[in-house]
């Protein structure tokens, strides 16, 4: 008996050796020398240096390391990556004062063109205060005198020339040809009979020509016959046109009273180079004519 436990014995102490051995063998198989590595991996770069693949300084890439030691986290404090601003970076903060300021500015009550007048030097402001009230008083009576001179164009005098009013002569002379609508008269530079709407008024080249009437000038034209006219109206419908004129001294829309001078007399249209210098007068009622004879007093 003793003897079989002596066997057991010896057995269980070989088996445990045996096993240990084993586990030992296995363990060194997976020991990785890393002092060995990095002096394969020193001897791989020199000869990469040698060769010119890489220059002074790099590591070789041998496949063997996946590690940067440049590298560094994107969210560290220490991370320094040009071109961006981080919060809390330089132009970050300068934005925020930029703000807290226009804070403090509103709070004030002022906005940055009333601080820079709020510094100001008051002589300056007064200056600027009253250049600024000339320049609008200025601007108020050019626009006054401007409105006046509008009104005036547009407003119409009330003017009055009834049935039983009367007209002065425009010039004193002899009538060379008589008003006819019923008959036709003789015209000798024409050298034929027509129609005369008006009165033909013998005159020296030069004189002046009278308004007949008070009445406001409604329009001033050329006439190849009666060379230069003017119209006047009289009111209630009744209209004076004067021809044969020059130098005239009323524009359109302007007031003329009896007696003013209108104009002066012209050298004769070609229409009436027999009959010579004359004044061309002629009168109408709502557009037709009328004998002014009947109205000359």
């Amino acid at each position: 008996m003793l003897v079989s436990s002596c066997l057991v014995l010896t057995a269980l102490t070989a088996t445990g050796l045996y096993v240990r051995n084993k586990s030992q063998d296995k363990e060194d198989g997976y020991v990785v020398d890393f002092t060995a590595l990095e002096e394969s991996n020193k001897q791989k770069a020199g000869e990469a240096q040698a060769d010119g693949s890489i220059g002074d300084g790099q590591y070789a890439d041998t496949g063997e390391l996946d590690y940067d030691p440049s590298f560094q986290e994107a969210n560290s404090g220490n991370v320094d990556n040009p071109g961006m601003n981080m919060l809390g970076s330089t132009a970050g903060q300068a934005s925020l004062e930029n703000g807290q300021a226009g804070e403090g500015l509103a709070d004030a009550g002022l906005t940055s063109k009333e601080e820079d007048l709020a510094a100001a030097d008051p002589a300056e402001e007064e200056a600027l205060e009253a250049n600024a009230a000339d320049v609008i008083a200025k601007t108020d009576d050019s626009t006054d005198t401007a409105k006046r001179d509008e009104d005036a164009m547009n407003t119409t005098p009330a003017l009055d020339f009834t049935d039983n009013d009367t007209l002065v002569w425009p010039i004193v002379g002899n009538v060379l040809v008589n008003y006819s609508m019923d008959k036709t008269v003789y015209f000798a530079t024409l050298q034929q009979y027509k129609y005369n709407p008006a009165i033909i008024i013998a005159a020296t080249q030069g004189e002046g020509i009278t308004a007949a009437a008070d009445g406001q000038v409604t329009s001033v034209y050329e006439d190849p016959e009666i060379g230069m006219a003017v119209v006047v109206n009289l009111g209630d419908g009744y209209e004076l046109t004067y021809g044969q004129l020059t130098d005239l001294t009323v524009a359109e829309g302007d007031v003329v009273t009896t007696g003013e001078i209108i104009g002066k007399v012209a050298e004769p249209t070609k229409y009436y180079s027999v009959e010579g210098c004359n004044v061309y007068f002629k009168l109408t009622k709502d557009g037709q004519p009328v004998n002014p004879l009947n109205r000359l007093s």
